[in-house]
């Protein structure tokens, strides 16, 4: 799906809002969320479900909690996965696909993977018992100043920084990074991957060119539960949508395809996720 609104610009306008004016969603920003979400789709072929949730419409008084993290919202995002191979990147890419969409609109979001009461959450959204349901995001009115825990938690995490790109981005043996020169016009979408937010800001993923293919991969250590390499995979997802929404921003055509690796000896803790093949490339 190509936003009907500015990809880079908004990317780089984005950024994560934990404190929100007091005030419910206006309806008509509301009803544009929604039309958004009838929209969605992702290029993985995974069905995603998307809602949309009040705290006034909870059930029966149920209190929906983040444990403080969040202050002032009422109205929040959710997005739930079937459990197949492709599923944690559809979800990345088109809930982040949706959190662009509310940034252009000029509406606070955040990612929350941990820090809320999942149960309830998946009671007052009635998520299916079946499916996986990975994040929220509130949504609303940034507010003028942030609350003492966000100041505090955007310092530990240091939100605002970021991985350069030699360590993220590698020609084709994974010893020599991929410099923005050697991008060509692929420099902008690597970039925008680089600006991707992530769970605890740990931006779990390395790119690989190959001619003119890139290999993803999701970076993570053995022993980590289900549910923590599911989370790296749907970071992965949000990255592949800021690669994505740019290309389609930028005319730059190509497909996403598993592609075996079996040539490629991979350094530790990288698992081959999917790639991109430019148009016309075999």
């Amino acid at each position: 799906m190509k936003l009907p609104i500015p990809a880079v610009d908004t990317i780089q306008k984005r950024h994560s809002v934990r404190t929100y004016e007091n005030q419910p969603l206006l309806p008509r920003d509301r009803d544009t969320l929604l039309e958004c979400m009838r929209q969605l789709d992702n290029p993985f072929g995974v069905p995603v479900h998307t809602y949309i949730i009040d705290k006034t419409m909870s059930a029966d008084g149920e209190k929906l909690g983040t444990y403080g993290i969040i202050k002032g919202a009422s109205t929040f995002l959710g997005i739930s996965i079937p459990d197949t191979k492709l599923a944690p990147l559809a979800a990345g890419y088109q809930f982040e696909t949706l959190i662009l969409f509310a940034t252009h609109m000029g509406l606070g979001t955040v990612w929350l993977a941990a820090t809320f009461d999942r149960d309830s959450f998946a009671s007052a959204m009635e998520i299916p018992k079946d499916e996986l349901f990975l994040a929220i995001s509130p949504v609303g009115y940034p507010a003028a100043k942030r609350s003492l825990p966000e100041t505090l938690m955007r310092s530990t995490m240091k939100s605002s920084s970021r991985k350069e790109w030699k360590e993220l981005f590698y020609q084709a043996d994974f010893h020599t990074p991929l410099t923005q020169e050697l991008a060509g016009a692929y420099a902008q979408l690597l970039e925008m991957v680089r600006l991707a937010p992530s769970a605890k800001n740990a931006q779990p993923w390395r790119v690989r060119k190959d001619g003119n293919t890139y290999h993803f991969y999701a970076h993570y250590k053995p022993g980590l539960s289900k549910g923590e390499e599911l989370i790296k995979q749907v970071d992965l997802g949000i990255a592949l949508s800021h690669f994505h929404l740019t290309a389609l921003e930028l005319g730059l055509t190509g497909a996403f395809e598993a592609i075996p690796q079996q040539d490629t000896t991979l350094p530790e803790n990288l698992h081959y996720m999917i790639s991109w093949r430019t148009e016309g490339t075999k």
